[in-house]
């Protein structure tokens, strides 16, 4: 008994295997990074120490942009911007002392000709551009300016006014064809003051003179209309300003759509594009994840512009924190996203492992000792990649996930004279993992391994009986149904979930009910084949051993 004890491992060894895996469990769990979502401590620290959504309203206003700054501050107070109550003060005053350029949103010289027929005694507010083209007298002024032009793209554009092959709308030469003129004067007009970039410049003068060659609107008509459903919406400056950001007619297509679909939403959608001077990207996230893809827009934004440029960089839904956020382990992982990802599940893997070890040094050494190689380190780290392997699962929901279609996904609509239709809502959820389905693996994992300790003692226990081996060898047999009691336990998880899930007493998911007979298979595969058959194998040469003898 002195000599065994003497064996046995110090305890400064399996105590001190316990705290590091512990304290690697703690600093995977921490870790803020994922592999297709982004935790919210990251958008927290990208956005720490950049401009806010009420600095930006300010620059606008510094630049005598009041329309669009006006759609920054509706954004300010969405997101509860601590600075947003003054900035309302400081706007508030601004309108006051320049109550001309409020219908605008600002001031261009050029647009004297399209003042023509505008009522001076009207009260100063925000009124969409198009609305300045509704009579004859001001789209005629307009169309006198743009014909002096000389720059190529904008003759192209007024010719497309002869065209009569037009699908969704009258011909603007034709009574009726009003709000095609209108449009395609005002998309001439943004291109003599260069308020277009390139790329989409490029893209329109290619449409315009390709239907002009062929006498067809194709799909130049498509922009008109994605330009009328903006216009109908937007002040000129806040038109003009949204339009230097977008790259090509696709992204007008997208955020016309998404001012029709979700007019709610348009402060914090045009805010994230002139913070990001990315129209075509912000509006891909939010055709990509709808509604929560929205929130999750205004939840950077409260966190300032450098949130917003690394949500609609990485493309990807923001998920719940799922463990205490601390500032050096997010400034990391921005910096080293992939080193950070491998460390994560490398340190959860490392930590299991170590724990599981101690644990065999604690409970098992005397006996792993006697029994020469049934209780392998193979099972610590077998266990150890399957819970990682779990975690791995289990800490990502959107890893298995399909796309599905949002509320703001593009729909083909057919308006009639420039009146679109509205699009019908799909309710969708976010692919989040609820509570409820984390609980259920965790707690069939904790029981599984149990199953798996009593499984181990039973052995040792038949070691430890001071009897013929060939009665050990019979005990074992005996304790078959215990050590396939794994499996009878996982498949009992998962018809109660199954059950519970019908009830409604739980969240429908298949992964939370088949993950209780995954960990039985696990476990009885685990003590079957690592511990209890290389056991038997050694009575039964034992056994061999001394009938031979015998």
């Amino acid at each position: 008994m002195s000599q065994r004890a003497a064996s046995n491992p110090a305890p400064v060894l399996w105590i001190g295997g316990l705290l590091l895996g512990a304290g690697l469990l703690a600093l995977a769990w921490a870790l803020p990074v994922n592999v297709k979502s982004l935790n919210p401590s990251l958008l927290r620290e990208a956005g720490r120490g950049t401009p806010t959504v009420a600095t930006l309203a300010r620059e606008l206003l510094a630049l005598d942009k009041p329309g669009p700054a006006a759609l920054v501050l509706e954004a300010a107070q969405a997101v509860d911007d601590p600075a947003a109550g003054a900035l309302g003060v400081v706007y508030d005053n601004y309108a006051s002392r320049h109550r001309g350029m409020i219908p605008w949103g600002g001031w261009d010289v050029a647009l004297e000709p399209l003042l023509a027929g505008r009522n001076a005694a009207s009260p100063a507010e925000s009124t969409p551009v198009l609305t300045f083209l509704v009579t004859q007298r001001p789209r005629d002024n307009l169309r006198r300016y743009l014909q002096a032009s000389r720059l190529p793209g904008v003759q192209a554009l007024l010719k497309t006014a002869e065209l009569t092959t037009t699908k969704r709308f009258v011909p603007a030469s034709r009574p009726g064809g009003q709000p095609l003129e209108a449009v395609i004067l005002l998309t001439a007009y943004l291109w003599q003051r260069e308020n277009l970039p390139a790329s989409l410049q490029r893209d329109i003068r290619t449409l315009a003179e390709t239907a002009v060659t062929t006498g067809q609107m194709g799909e130049l008509e498509d922009f008109y209309l994605d330009l009328l459903s903006l216009g109908k919406r937007l002040n000129w400056i806040q038109l003009s300003e949204l339009l230097r950001t977008a790259g090509s007619p696709g992204t007008v297509a997208q955020f016309a759509h998404l001012t029709r679909v979700a007019p709610e939403h348009l402060p914090v959608i045009y805010t994230s594009a002139l913070m990001t001077k990315s129209a075509d990207a912000v509006a891909r996230y939010l055709i990509a994840f709808g509604k929560p893809g929205a929130e999750n827009l205004r939840l950077a934004l409260s966190f300032g512009e450098g949130a917003v440029r690394q949500l609609v960089a990485r493309q990807a839904p923001v998920t719940q924190a799922s463990g205490p956020e601390f500032a050096f382990g997010a400034g990391f992982v921005l910096r080293n996203p992939d080193l950070a990802l491998f460390l994560k599940y490398a340190g959860f893997l490392g930590g299991v492992f170590l724990i599981l070890r101690s644990l065999d040094l604690r409970m098992f050494f005397s006996v792993e000792k006697n029994l020469r190689g049934a209780f392998p380190k193979m099972g610590s780290g077998v266990l150890a990649g399957i819970l990682t392997f779990i975690f791995f699962v289990f800490s990502e929901p959107f890893l298995l996930k399909a796309a599905a279609a949002t509320e703001y996904q593009v729909r083909l609509v057919v308006p009639i004279l420039g009146a679109t239709a509205a699009s019908p809502s799909i309710s969708t959820n976010a692919p989040t993992m609820d509570n409820s389905t984390i609980i259920s693996i965790i707690v069939f994992a904790l029981i599984q391994v149990g199953m798996y300790m009593i499984c181990l003692l039973k052995i040792a226990e038949v070691a430890r009986q001071q009897v013929p081996v060939l009665t050990k060898l019979k005990l074992m047999e005996n304790e078959e149904n215990l050590f396939d009691g794994g499996l009878y336990i996982g498949i009992a998880g998962t018809a109660t979930a199954l059950v519970l899930q019908v009830l409604g007493l739980i969240e429908a998911n298949l992964l939370a009910a088949y993950s209780s007979n995954l960990f039985g298979i696990v476990c009885v595969a685990l003590v079957k084949i690592r511990h209890v058959r290389p056991y038997k194998r050694e009575l039964i040469l034992e056994t061999q051993a001394t009938s031979t003898a015998g």
